[in-house]
């Protein structure tokens, strides 16, 4: 399978995960519920860039996925109307949230962490010759 189709699976795969974890709480551990959605959401937007960037290097594409993850979570301090009721849609309340947490951060650079591992030990078809240094 050819690295750009693995990158694409994996989006699919993360975002129903990522709705799953958003619809089906009660069936989960309250930590699960909790957490999981935003660091998915991160590790969707990571192979979203692997699959757009495919030839950036794996740390590049990591730090663009966080940069994005973070200027969205602190676009949620900007309340006009107009956004508000954007983000008050299904799809606008899923791609921008709802309001502003700085444990979203952290959720955000989890997820986006475990994409880059997962990407770097399983996906990434070009291995670094020296090991990698962050």
């Amino acid at each position: 399978m050819k690295a750009r189709a693995k990158y694409i699976l994996a989006v699919i795969v993360t975002i129903v995960l990522g709705l799953g974890s958003r619809t089906n709480t009660s069936l989960l551990p309250d930590f699960v519920a909790k957490h999981f959605g935003d660091a998915l959401w991160a590790a969707m937007i990571y192979f979203g860039i692997r699959v757009w960037l495919i030839r950036t290097p794996l740390p590049i594409a990591f730090a663009l996925c966080l940069g994005f993850c973070y200027v969205i979570e602190l676009s949620q301090l900007y309340q006009a109307d107009w956004i508000v009721h954007i983000r008050n849609t299904l799809i606008g309340g899923l791609i921008l949230g709802k309001g502003f947490l700085y444990a979203d951060l952290i959720r955000y650079t989890v997820g986006a962490a475990a994409a880059f591992a997962l990407d770097y030990t399983l996906i990434a078809t070009k291995r670094p010759k020296e090991p990698l240094h962050i």
